[in-house]
């Protein structure tokens, strides 16, 4: 029997995203913000249709779509993140460096097709490339960001930004994205280690 993961966490996007998109904070961003996020899920449903990743992959990928679609709704700046920053002494709205944390996530997948489907042969290249990965995805949205604040309305553009006032956001943004990758990539190497070692020797 197939496990019901991908589906229930389908659901439950299903249901976020039509909650979320009710009243949005500003319709304009609410687009730019949850577009990305409707083509990541898009792409999983039709990879599942070839590839059928673990129950852990799928909750990997999960979080960056129910923290991003949130941001969506509220504007990551305008997300109640309050009682985190007042905690940490933040003098800025941190939730969008914890969605960028969950971009990261994805190297565990990632990492699961190249071991799964066979395609490197070398354990360096199976912890490496997810990184790399994810640190030209980052760099690539970072761009896209910048391009959506230079040729729309001023307020939306600085708002998908949110960048808060922070000169180095960007690079802060792709730092978390990165740690994430680092972090997913470790989680995968203890839980698949077995069978790492006995398809890459």
């Amino acid at each position: 029997m197939k496990d019901k993961t991908p589906h229930i966490l389908l659901g439950l996007y299903i249901v976020e995203f039509i909650i979320c998109g009710i009243a949005p904070y500003h319709r304009g961003v609410w687009w730019a913000e949850n577009i990305p996020i409707m083509m990541i899920v898009l792409a999983a449903v039709i990879i599942s249709k070839y590839f059928r990743f673990t129950p852990t992959a799928y909750i990997m990928m999960f979080f960056l779509i129910f923290f991003h679609t949130i941001g969506g709704h509220y504007t990551f700046e305008r997300v109640p993140f309050s009682f985190v920053s007042d905690l940490f002494c933040f003098e800025r709205n941190h939730f969008d460096r914890m969605a960028h944390f969950t971009v990261g996530f994805y190297a565990y997948p990632i990492a699961e097709v190249l071991l799964k489907r066979k395609l490197v042969n070398t354990k360096w290249v199976l912890y490496l490339f997810p990184v790399f990965a994810i640190f030209t995805v980052a760099a690539l949205y970072e761009l896209f960001e910048w391009i959506f604040a230079i040729s729309t309305d001023p307020e939306a553009g600085m708002t998908v930004l949110g960048s808060q006032g922070d000169i180095w956001d960007a690079q802060k943004d792709m730092l978390s994205d990165g740690l994430g990758s680092i972090t997913a990539t470790l989680l995968f190497y203890i839980m698949n280690r077995k069978e790492i070692s006995e398809k890459i020797k």
